[in-house]
């Protein structure tokens, strides 16, 4: 009996592992590839030569509030507890001596609205919100509409 189920086990495991491949081929096509391509991870070339950073903000907001994109590189920059290489140039001490853009007036206001001496903790890691731009060929199409353009 043990054994005739351990049989009937590995048979429905056998034909479950030939359907899923079947299904997976019907719906994605034989040669399925990432965005990537069939490049390996490993062989994967670095694309800081081919990324062209400009100098100023060239996409225009898309809604309120939307913070600032970053219009040079940051590889290697660090924004950790103990360091943030950000304020190194957009602080408000640092900013005009760097000709840099200064840190909004709104990221030195706490949850409770109160204005801190110093910039809030909510808010010190750039990152979060802030992205670089670049000029690039998009990866894959763009319909992004702003609610503006979807007026009639």
């Amino acid at each position: 009996m043990k054994q005739l189920f351990v049989a009937l086990l590995s048979v429905c495991a056998v034909i479950t592992w030939s359907a899923s491949a079947e299904l997976k081929k019907s719906m994605y096509g034989e040669n399925v590839q990432s965005l990537r391509g069939i490049t390996q991870l490993e062989k994967t070339p670095s694309t800081d030569e081919l990324i062209k950073y400009p100098r100023e903000q060239i996409l225009e907001s898309n809604y309120v509030y939307q913070p600032p994109l970053i219009p040079h590189k940051i590889r290697g920059y660090e924004v950790s507890l103990n360091a943030n290489k950000c304020l190194s140039c957009h602080s408000w001490k640092t900013s005009k001596i760097m000709g840099a853009t200064k840190v909004s007036v709104t990221h030195y206001v706490n949850r409770e609205d109160a204005v801190l001496a110093d910039m809030s903790p909510r808010r010190y890691f750039c990152l979060q919100c802030h992205v670089p731009q670049a000029n690039t060929k998009p990866v894959i199409k763009n319909v992004f509409e702003t609610v503006d353009s979807l007026k009639p």
